[in-house]
């Protein structure tokens, strides 16, 4: 039995289980917990370090991730203990950041083979990128994808189909591995204000168990609620109300808009029929329009979907339980790439977006994007 004064949050499953029936059908009304293990192969190369930032090999190779969600609003956290330990980037002596050169200089994911872990069903290459197995895990079925190019700005189509396609790779693979883990989502932070602990630029690739995260959830109920109340797509009323007011537009056949309830600035929708070149394609062009004609220097992205099967398209295209849900690949901007506050308050916390970007900005270099890649 654990006691008071040294449990931890991966204690929690027992805890709830302890608890007088009363007190456990409370708490069960409002939360879903769950624990799942995570586990990696960390190479001869990187064991020194490994003990040195993390304390033992052990603890990187075996982890433990508690999820927990609350079921009536639908909000939730993932945590693992260990991520503190993580590689961050520091200031320079002046309290600045460090300098490209200097970042670069100190760059653990320069030789992925030999300073990362491994999945223990292997590794997958693409042309351009290598996944490694997260040694500071925040999902039990939970990897890295690291990109050949350093810079995160540094981003062009062909480059993006062949993170997606060696994606969908490991999303089988891992799929194989934990069959009862079917919710795919990608995550990219784009340098360290976009929330990237290390500046070489890669994504994090992660499948959830049972149910899908909190904010996915909430959307794909929201949707279904919306189409019981009016009758009507959720998705395609939200395209269609965007492109009235003059903030859609379409990226080779990919709908997409500037999202008026923002998360933060420039929150730019992509909205795919799959995790394919075609919304690769899309979701590069976007960023482009962004950095190269809206100044986006650092950023936030991520595609979330419905269960995907090997080819990046839905697991079951008629469970009703996911229709009309798309494959949203969502990009935000993050502020000044060498600010030294968050681009995060009190109020975007607790209340609503705070957003000093202004979205018809945006709007207008995707619909030159469009224009240029649908001439």
């Amino acid at each position: 039995m654990t006691d008071e004064l040294t449990m931890t949050i991966t204690d929690l499953p027992d805890r709830i289980a302890r608890l007088e029936p009363q007190a456990r059908d409370r708490f069960e009304r409002l939360f879903e917990v769950s624990r799942s293990q995570g586990e990696c192969v960390v190479p001869a190369t990187m064991r020194p370090w490994a003990i040195e930032t993390f304390g033992s090999v052990e603890a990187i190779e075996r982890q433990t991730v508690i999820r927990v969600t609350n079921t009536v609003t639908w909000e939730g956290a993932q945590y693992n203990p260990i991520r503190m330990r993580r590689p961050m980037p520091v200031r320079s002596a002046d309290g600045g950041p460090q300098s490209p050169d200097r970042r670069a200089q100190s760059d653990i994911f320069a030789t992925p083979l030999e300073s990362t872990a491994a999945d223990t069903f292997g590794r997958v290459h693409g042309k351009h990128c290598v996944t490694t197995s997260n040694i500071a895990r925040w999902e039990g079925m939970n990897a890295v994808l690291i990109f050949d190019a350093f810079d995160p700005l540094a981003v062009d189509e062909a480059h993006m189909r062949d993170y997606f396609a060696a994606s969908r790779e490991w999303a089988r693979r891992a799929r194989l591995a934990a069959p009862g883990a079917r919710h795919f989502v990608w995550m990219w932070n784009g340098g360290p204000m976009g929330g990237a602990s290390i500046p070489h630029a890669h994504a994090q690739l992660a499948l959830a168990h049972g149910r899908t995260y909190p904010f996915i959830e909430r959307l794909r109920l929201a949707a279904l609620g919306y189409r019981a109340r009016y009758g009507s797509d959720y998705f395609a009323d939200l395209l269609a109300a965007h492109a009235d007011v003059g903030l859609g537009f379409e990226l080779g056949g990919v709908p997409g808009l500037i999202n008026l309830g923002a998360l933060r600035g420039y929150d730019t929708w992509l909205l795919g029929a799959a995790f394919d070149d075609s919304l690769a394609s899309a979701f590069a062009r976007a960023l482009r329009a962004l950095i190269d004609q809206a100044g986006t220097r650092a950023f936030t992205a991520s595609v979330v979907m419905p269960p995907i099967n090997a080819e990046g398209g839905p697991e079951r295209p008629d469970d009703p339980e996911w229709r009309g849900f798309p494959f949203i690949a969502r990009i935000v901007d993050r502020g000044r790439a060498d600010a030294a506050s968050s681009d995060i308050g009190s109020l975007d916390l607790f209340g609503a977006s705070v957003i000093s970007h202004d979205p018809y900005v945006a709007a207008a270099a995707l619909r030159t994007a469009a224009q240029e890649s649908n001439p």
